[in-house]
């Protein structure tokens, strides 16, 4: 189990480094940054990467939502998602400490005003959504990914082609709803981003940790539901 938690925790970290690293810094510059579209390309290829590298180990959910999802759609022991959960956590805030270490060399530079790539509705939306809209998006999104996850892993499905699925899934999920949330579908990257911020983020982080979970869960329960009919 140690082996299972500390690559759930490296994957998280490389998750939130890569993907909030991508928002925080290369997305910065007008001319040179990479835009939206990189930084949604940036969180695919952290799952993609880290499903190659620890897939075979803990199952690399390196989300508390999509353990929950596994646990709901019959895929993982519920008696293991606690240690899961707080591994994911652990290593989300460990990348975000080390994107604001790196942050901080700039004498400008402030992750309170900045907003540090963390999630949030209303004001703090970058469309300014609602939180029912924000909700709504993330939870819908979520239960996507897990149904995407569930099939892609699921015994019948070729196996080399999961990393690359669950890869493009999270991109075209962060191409939806960064306009809306920033994106979230991840409780432990909003949480890492969320103590660094340090205000309206931890305020509103309630919504990142339930929407997420409830879509997660939802997911799992749909694609259950099609992998039984399916053996009629």
């Amino acid at each position: 189990m140690t082996g299972k938690l500390l690559a759930e925790a490296i994957g998280t970290f490389w998750l939130v480094l890569g993907g909030c690293g991508s928002a925080i810094f290369a997305a910065a510059y007008p001319d040179l940054g990479i835009g939206f579209l990189g930084v949604s390309l940036a969180f695919g290829l952290t799952v993609l990467s880290m499903a190659a590298a620890v897939g075979h180990i803990s199952g690399c959910h390196l989300n508390p939502a999509v353990t929950a999802g596994l646990v709901a759609g019959g895929r993982f022991d519920a008696a293991k998602l606690p240690a899961y959960w707080l591994a994911q956590v652990v290593g989300g805030v460990a990348g975000a400490g080390v994107l604001y270490l790196v942050a901080s060399g700039l004498p400008s530079f402030s992750a309170a005003s900045g907003g540090f790539a963390s999630n949030g509705y209303a004001d703090h939306s970058p469309g300014g959504y609602p939180w029912q809209a924000c909700f709504i998006i993330e939870m819908v999104l979520t239960a996507v990914f897990l149904f995407v996850i569930h099939g892609a892993t699921d015994a019948k499905a070729p196996g080399a082609i999961a990393p690359i699925a669950i890869g493009l899934c999270l991109t075209l999920i962060h191409l939806v709803s960064i306009p809306v949330t920033n994106t979230s579908v991840n409780p432990a990257r909003s949480t890492a981003t969320a103590i660094f911020q340090g205000g309206w983020a931890i305020q509103q982080l309630w919504l990142f940790w339930v929407a997420p979970i409830v879509g997660g869960i939802l997911g799992g329960l749909a694609y259950g539901a099609v992998a039984a009919g399916d053996d009629e």
